[in-house]
Parts: C-alpha cells; structure tokens; sequence
C-alpha cells in the first residue's frame, strides 16, 4: 500500500467523513444539557455527565456506546439489569428524613395525589398512539407514565423492563423534568393557589422520636411485601439506606451510601443513560411524544398535590399552605425548596421546607409503588 492509498484509508476513518447530521444534532443535544448544568445550574451531578455521555455517544466510528464500548459496558452492567437505580435509590434512602411524614402522616396523600399524572399520562400514550399514528404498546404507555413521579432511578428502573427501547428518551425526559422543578412548578403553583393560600401558615410539626424512625422504614417494607411484591426492590433499597441512618450503629456504611456510594454511580448512571442518547436510538417521532407526554405528566402530578392540598385544608382543622401539595412529585429535595420559595414570596415569614418534606419524601414512596403496580399489571394486560 502506498502513501496515498494509506492517506486514503486514513481519510476514510476520519471523523469529517462518518459524521451524520443526526449525530451532529445529538452532539448539540449534549452541548445544551453541558450548558443548563454548568450554566443554570439545573441537578448538575446528573446533567453534566448525561450530557457528555450523549456527545461521546454520538462520536462516529469510536462505537463508545456498543457493546464493547466503555459506555456500553457501564449500560449492560448495572442499566440494563436496573442496579443502579437500586443502589441511587440506597443512597436517596440513607439521605432521607422521613420525620416531616412521620410528624404529619396525612400529607402522605398529597405525595399518592401527585402519582396521578402517571395513570393519565398512560392514557394519554395509548390516546397518540390510537389517534396520532404513534407506536407506543401498553408496555411503552406504562414505561412513559412513570415520568409523572418525577423520579429517575424509577422511571429508569420501569422503562428497562418495560420498554427497553425508550429507556434513553424516557430517562433524559425524567432526569430533565427534575432539572426544570424550579422552571415548571411555581407558575402552575401560582396559577392554582390564590395569594391567601400561599401566604398560609402551618403549625410546627411535633418532635419525631428515634423509635418512630427506626420502625418507619421497616413497616413500610412489611405492607409493600404484604401488597405489593413488585416494588420491593425499590422501597426495599430506599429503605434499607434510611433504617442504616436511623438506626446510627453503622454510621461508616451510612456515610458510605449517602456520600462515595452514590457520587460513584451517580457518574455511572449520567454516562450510562448518556448512552442511550446515540442517533439512531433517540431521533425518532416516538420521542417526541416522549418528551411531550413527561411535560403533561409532570404538571398533572403537580396540580393534582395542590388540588388535594386544597381540598384537605378545607377539611382540616389545622391549615394546610396547598403549596406542599406540588412536592408530591418526588424530586427529592428540589420540589419542596420551590415550594418553600414560593410560599416566601407570599410571606417572608413563611418557611414550609420541613412541611413539604412530608409530601416529598412520600412522593418517592409513591412512584416506587406505582412503578410496582404498573410492574404488576401491564403483563396481565399487555
């Protein structure tokens, strides 16, 4: 082979010759989820390296996202198989106070209210796909609902089971929505509440004991084995990560989960589902719908905890701001720091944060069992 023959062949693998638009269009996609992470700030630990996932994804001839590529390899090992949103889920549980539930247990059903935008989000999926030409099954309805819990690890966790092909849209549609909490919520909390509501002060919530805490967790792992086998490997890992914290004699596993443990499959989650970003994968029509679908699940959810907050508060004795109801979407602690915020714009002496933890954490619990019902169901069905 001569020089030029080589120069040739040299030519030919280069990355000018094997770009497609499409890989271009998703190396752009990157570059803005880079951006809003750096730039807005918007959940940065999962932003930054999904988007740079996407852009190594999308390199041509590279095959970084196959099967023997690194991002491929993080993906098969703990993705496709659902471990790591086991082990976020461990992490999320070992960082968790449950008390704010504990102290005011009636504001777990603002956290149930808020899974509703899930169940009208899979109408919503079967709806396009009956009347707008979508291709989306029972299973994909289902895997796309799950994006109105507001909750990654479960929307990944559900999508790897039932709708394999969607897990790439369906995660950036949740892991984005998450991101947007502080963008989407508070004109829908403001449209919703009136200023008297907003300007609501709650009571102090009672102090929690150390027993209430620890027998918390195991209680609800006890009723979710009872009803709903399915989503125990979710509520079973969100809970044993909060009965190590509460119980405060493995203090060195606690700190493990809540700190190296999770900042490690943080990154491997971000680059893994940053694979699922490549072209060929995610530039389709379905993903539209995809990503359309997650926004009215999204605020479905959200109106609904605030519909119900206001419904309680008429009923109850005590007041209740409606503005906790919108962190029953889970989106643990951002939802209930955008409700604090805005409830403090009402009133400066206003503080909710402890308030919509209860509905916030609850939200968490609520998206594992409805990710269990749907787990449950859809093959009856489907």
């Amino acid at each position: 082979m001569n020089v030029l023959d080589s120069l040739l062949a040299f030519w030919s693998q280069s990355g000018v010759v094997n770009f497609t638009w499409q890989q271009a269009i998703m190396i752009l996609v990157g570059i803005l989820l880079v951006y809003l992470a750096i730039k807005k700030g918007f959940e940065p630990l999962l932003l930054l390296p999904i988007g740079f996932g996407a852009i190594l994804a999308n390199i041509p001839v590279a095959h970084i996202a196959g099967p023997e590529g690194f991002l491929g390899i993080i993906s098969s090992f703990g993705i496709s198989n659902g471990l790591f949103p086991l082990l976020i889920f461990m992490g999320v549980g070992a960082m968790t106070d449950f008390g704010p539930l504990i102290a005011n247990p009636k504001t777990a059903l603002l956290g149930a209210a808020a899974q509703f935008g899930i169940f009208t989000t899979l109408l919503g999926a079967l709806a396009l796909s009956k009347y707008a030409g979508f291709d989306f099954d029972l299973y994909d309805a289902a895997a796309i609902g799950i994006i109105g819990g507001a909750d990654g690890p479960t929307a990944i966790f559900v999508a790897r089971k039932l709708a394999p092909d969607l897990l790439g849209a369906i995660a950036v549609a949740a892991y984005s929505y998450m991101a947007l909490v502080p963008i989407i919520q508070p004109p829908l909390m403001r449209l919703f509440t009136t200023e008297h509501e907003r300007k609501i002060k709650m009571q102090q919530l009672r102090h929690v004991t150390k027993a209430e805490k620890i027998v918390f967790p195991l209680a609800v792992l006890g009723l979710c084995i009872i009803l709903l086998p399915e989503a125990t490997p979710l509520i079973g890992a969100l809970m044993f990560g909060n009965l190590a914290k509460e119980s405060a004699v493995v203090d060195r596993l606690s700190n493990t989960m809540q700190n190296a443990l999770m900042n490690i499959v943080t990154i491997l989650l971000g680059l893994g589902v940053g694979s699922k970003l490549a072209a060929e994968k995610f530039l389709r029509i379905e993903t539209i719908g995809i990503l359309i679908l997650g926004l009215v699940a999204f605020s479905i959810g959200t109106i609904s905890g605030i519909l119900i907050a206001k419904l309680m508060n008429t009923l109850s004795k005590n007041p209740i701001n409606p503005l906790i109801g919108a962190a029953g979407v889970s989106a643990v602690p951002m939802a209930a720091r955008v409700a604090n915020k805005v409830g403090q714009e009402a009133n400066k002496h206003n503080y909710l944060l402890m308030h919509a933890m209860g509905p916030n954490v609850s939200g968490v619990i609520g998206s594992a069992v409805a990710a269990g019902v749907l787990m449950a169901v859809v093959p009856l069905f489907g």
